[in-house]
């Protein structure tokens, strides 16, 4: 899936860090420097690439505190704070009319739709679902490492942080598109197609 490209340096982090957190820290500012760089090379406009600057800008600012002090306390909060940073990133993307979805979804679309408004209100929802549960899997995260809980509910929790959005992505696009026809006078065809 294309959305799992723009996560990539979290996923390598997470992984990575079971070596030590800054070298998990640092594994994520490189891969978050090289999708930027590969999305550039091959053509891709910087436009819209709120999650990227941010992964980068949390990746540098946590390489330079994990190798400074690599017996920091927030050390046990790392899955707490990458997924309050993405939430964080999540949120003003929708607020600065840039919702970081859309540049994922302009990989899969034809430029026509880009400024179309059921474009934006698509991209502003998926945003906002994604939003939401990094924000409600940083507060999970939070408790588990204060209450110092198994390890596997942290496992756990950051999985279905991930999984739960990303199959409302995989299915919300096309009932939107539906329902907006429907309201524009379509009506559903016999094979579940909308007939104008």
């Amino acid at each position: 899936m294309v959305y799992l490209r723009s996560f990539i340096p979290w996923l390598a982090f997470a992984g990575v860090s079971a070596a030590g957190w800054q070298w998990g820290a640092l594994a994520g500012l490189a891969l978050s420097v090289a999708v930027l760089v590969a999305d550039r090379a091959g053509g891709l406009s910087l436009d819209y690439r709120v999650l990227e600057y941010g992964t980068i800008v949390f990746f540098a600012a946590l390489t330079v505190l994990a190798f400074a002090r690599p017996d920091s306390g927030l050390k046990v909060y790392c899955g707490a704070l990458s997924m309050g940073w993405l939430a964080v990133v999540s949120w003003v993307s929708i607020a600065v009319r840039r919702p970081f979805t859309m540049a994922i979804a302009r990989r899969m679309t034809p430029p026509e739709v880009w400024r179309t408004a059921l474009f934006r209100r698509i991209n502003v929802v998926l945003t906002a679902a994604w939003a939401l549960s990094f924000t409600l899997t940083a507060i999970a995260q939070t408790l588990i490492s204060a209450y110092g809980l198994n390890p596997l509910f942290s496992i756990v929790i950051q999985a279905a942080g991930f999984v739960l959005p990303m199959r409302f992505t995989a299915t919300y696009p096309e009932r939107a598109k539906a329902r907006a026809l429907q309201g524009a006078g379509a009506r559903p065809d016999l094979e579940g197609g909308l007939v104008s």
